[in-house]
């Protein structure tokens, strides 16, 4: 069904490791709006649309959402590469750290793991589109990097 493309769909190359940097994106990986979230939301939404059209498209958005993941992905590891615990001691991502040390697993930047819970698929179709609706404007609401922690990666 998928054709991979053994590359990046946007490159990423962060200079510096950031632990901190890491424990906010993580939630981009499993949190209840993250890349995790997003791509199971569309790719079984898609099997509950009435119209071929439709599924093609919540098809290409899913699709587009693993892309996605695997970014986010290649970022935190580059954020947590060949970081030591005496590098993450004190920083948000410890907690983090005791328990995947620098293993990408999905969770939340609270620290609770990623549940399909987070996916709303009601297999109504204006139910399930809102839902989509909805999880996207949370993601656009969530605040960005300050410029200084972007120069700083």
């Amino acid at each position: 069904m998928w054709t991979y493309e053994k590359k990046l769909q946007y490159p990423v190359k962060i200079k510096n490791p950031d632990p901190q940097a890491a424990q906010i994106i993580i939630s981009q990986l499993g949190g209840p709006d993250g890349e995790l979230a997003a791509s199971m939301r569309y790719l079984h939404q898609r099997y509950s649309m009435p119209d071929k059209k439709v599924v093609g498209l919540l098809t290409d958005i899913g699709t587009e959402e693993l892309a996605h993941l695997e970014i986010i992905a290649a970022i935190l590891y580059q954020l947590t590469r060949n970081l030591k615990e005496e590098d993450i001691a004190g920083t948000p991502f410890a907690t983090y750290f005791v328990d995947h040390t620098t293993g990408l697993y999905p969770v939340a930047a609270s620290g609770v793991p990623f549940d399909m819970k987070y996916v709303g698929i009601k297999g109504d179709v204006i139910a399930d589109l809102n839902e989509d609706l909805a999880a996207d404007a949370a993601i656009l609401q969530e605040q960005p990097l300050s410029k200084n922690r972007r120069k700083a990666l």
